[in-house]
């Protein structure tokens, strides 16, 4: 009952996510502009949305990142979910919240990646083939065998439940994964960018 009330004060399509989440056997994410979500620090989230315009409350940026904060008991849960990423590299780089937030983010990075049920790849800039040059996604298999998509632009987030349109979003995100670094290499680019940008 106490979580539910807590729940309460995040925005719906947070909690609607959350709940998708919570729900899924295996999580597959596409990001292009910062770094994903689930990947966050508490520094680096509220960093981002200290920059939204129209510009948040303090209040409402301190529900936001408590909420974000929340939605990464996904991979505590047991049994574990199978989670991966797929990172721009720009989104290694971009100094969000100041270079001492951006070497803290990227050491969450390194250590989220050794998990044994995380994968991290990174999509380096100099990758002449892209399958998602039409933004960020996420995929979500649930525990009923089912898989939805969720993408998330400017004012708008929606699921996308139809069979067709979640068929092309797998399709992209599997050849986004040929196309990016592997695991292992992409855990070694990111520290090379910490020693570089920090």
């Amino acid at each position: 009952m106490k979580r539910d009330v807590e729940e309460a004060r995040y925005p719906k399509n947070v909690r609607d996510l959350a709940k998708l989440e919570a729900a899924a056997v295996e999580l597959g994410e596409y990001t292009s502009l910062h770094i994903q979500g689930l990947l966050q620090t508490p520094e680096y989230a509220e960093a981002l949305y200290a920059m939204r315009r129209p510009a948040y409350s303090e209040e409402e940026v301190e529900q936001l990142v408590a909420a974000r904060m929340a939605r990464k008991a996904i991979f505590d849960r047991v049994p574990r979910p199978e989670v991966t990423f797929v990172q721009e590299e720009a989104t290694l780089r971009r100094p969000i919240g100041g270079r001492m937030v951006l070497r803290k983010q990227l050491e969450h990075l390194l250590e989220m990646g050794r998990l044994r049920h995380v994968s991290i790849q990174v999509m380096p800039l100099d990758q002449e083939d892209h399958a998602a040059m039409m933004g960020s996604f996420q995929l979500l298999k649930l525990r009923d065998g089912k898989t939805l998509g969720h993408v998330e632009a400017q004012l708008h987030d929606r699921v996308i439940s139809d069979p067709r349109d979640v068929q092309i979003l797998e399709m992209r995100y599997g050849m986004i994964r040929a196309q990016a670094l592997s695991p292992r290499h992409s855990l070694a680019f990111i520290e090379k960018v910490m020693r570089a940008e920090t």
